[in-house]
């Protein structure tokens, strides 16, 4: 995911850059769209009168800027001894999500996007690894109810490229490896780009076991339709032709842990009339006749699944397709951006689109930036979540300072974290990206991961609900 971001030699993100350095850059994304369409709770959307928290309060340790009243913890970081003692905290956090446990305890399941040369790879844990020589993984933390880590470990190892995921409805996660390597690739000794389901409260429940029949390719996120139990997924490829969105009917709906292993059917979703989702440029665009194509070969023994051959009509592709969550009766999915000067149809800053099973109805709901106004450049949605107000908490992965922002009903954009950590040099900084943004099953603490170095924080405060 990190490397993946807004192309540095972008104009917009050149520009971004430069004003970060020289202390000039705001902290507002722009962008237009039905907003109210992604929340489902009108009660908390009609408390979203104020705009934020306020200023961010620069922080005298150099690690997380917050809004005053705010307060974090650091709950985990790369190199550090786990508590298992199965060795060290592995690097490139990534996607993450929250589970309750039992007496008040939360689970914390966190992916590590760590490639064949990862820096601090997953520990190689006996019954818990796919291929020996991936590096990366999942790791989960147990926090008892006062917020304290009283448990961390392996949760799956021997994956690689571990980036983003999704809940199930039966309170597991599901990992997604970006990748398409093959065994005999970068020295792996097993095929990847699969999916994996992981138990963060017993991870020897789930083991390392691929879901083969969800598809091999350059997975990115998923999100379960609750009442039907449908898996839909996005593909983050980086070149063109982009990525698919798909979805997996299982067998076995609903069936809780191991029911994903009776395998399904694979298809990819056909707008017809639109090859490239980066065409649609109009906010309110709809689309009612959204069909869906069977994949011809799910594990892409032959052919990458974004190459294959969906018939005479095609099938529709977009660059960069990355979060997807589940809201109300619809799934939503971002497109963090496109450009033409890469293959796409047209230029954008990032897209959220929303698809309604039960009328087959695909609506563009939000465009970003940039705005006239080159202090609010905003580019590159990245990881998206509902806050507990009804509003949205993103992940914005460009180039420059890094943000968490906060999503008013009304369109109201305010920053609710920054990223301390230089990585680079004071002439020439560098802030790794946020990451893996979820809260609590209580709603009072928001959890999120800074991609390099790889940590992870707990942040509480006066949020409303």
């Amino acid at each position: 995911m990190s490397e993946n971001g807004s192309p540095h030699g972008s104009t917009a993100t050149t520009r971004r850059q430069m004003l970060a350095r020289s202390g000039a850059v705001g902290v507002g994304i722009a962008f237009t769209g039905a907003l109210s369409e992604l929340f489902t709770d009108s009660a908390a959307a009609q408390n979203l009168g104020h705009y934020g928290y306020g200023d961010l309060v620069p922080d005298p340790d150099g690690l997380l800027d917050l809004p005053r009243g705010f307060r974090y913890k650091v709950l985990s970081k790369e190199g550090d001894r786990l508590r298992s003692g199965e060795g060290p905290v592995p690097s490139n956090h990534d996607g993450m999500a929250a589970f309750a446990g039992r007496q008040g305890r939360t689970h914390l399941v966190r992916n590590h996007e760590n490639r064949s040369d990862g820096r601090v790879p997953v520990p190689v844990i006996d019954g818990l690894t796919y291929d020996p020589e991936g590096k990366g993984g999942c790791t989960a933390l147990t926090l008892d109810r006062s917020g304290r880590v009283v448990d961390e470990r392996v949760a799956i190892a021997g994956t690689a490229v571990n980036c983003a995921g999704g809940p199930t409805p039966w309170h597991t996660w599901l990992t997604c490896e970006e990748t398409e390597d093959k065994a005999g690739t970068n020295g792996y000794t097993k095929d990847h780009g699969f999916i994996f389901e992981v138990d963060g409260a017993d991870p020897r429940r789930t083991g390392a076991v691929p879901l083969t029949a969800m598809g091999r390719f350059q997975h990115e996120a998923i999100a379960v339709d609750p009442q039907r139990g449908v898996v839909y997924e996005t593909e983050d490829a980086f070149e063109h032709p982009f990525g698919l969105f798909y979805r997996f009917l299982p067998k076995k709906p609903l069936g809780g842990t191991g029911s994903l292993r009776a395998g399904g059917k694979l298809q990819a979703m056909r707008v017809p009339g639109v090859p490239d989702l980066s065409s649609i440029q109009e906010i309110g665009a709809r689309f009612d006749d959204v069909e869906w194509v069977d994949v011809p070969d799910p594990l892409a023994v032959e052919t990458p699944i974004r190459f294959q051959d969906f018939g005479p009509k095609g099938i529709t592709h977009a660059q960069k397709l990355e979060g997807c969550y589940w809201g109300g009766r619809s799934v939503y999915f971002v497109s963090s951006f496109a450009h033409a000067s890469e293959g796409s149809a047209a230029d954008h800053y990032g897209q959220i689109w929303r698809y309604d099973p039960d009328r087959r109805r695909l609506t563009l709901v939000i465009v970003f930036g940039p705005d006239t106004d080159i202090q609010l450049p905003g580019e590159s949605p990245d990881n998206i979540c509902l806050a507990p107000s009804g509003g949205l908490m993103v992940c914005e992965d460009g180039g420059g300072a890094q943000h968490v922002f906060g999503v008013t009903r009304r369109g109201e954009v305010y920053p609710m974290a920054r990223n301390r950590q230089n990585t680079g040099t004071a002439e020439e900084p560098e802030w790794g990206e946020f990451a893996g943004v979820t809260f609590s099953p209580d709603g009072r603490t928001m959890y999120v991961n800074v991609y390099d170095p790889g940590t992870t924080f707990a942040v509480t405060g006066p949020w409303r609900r």
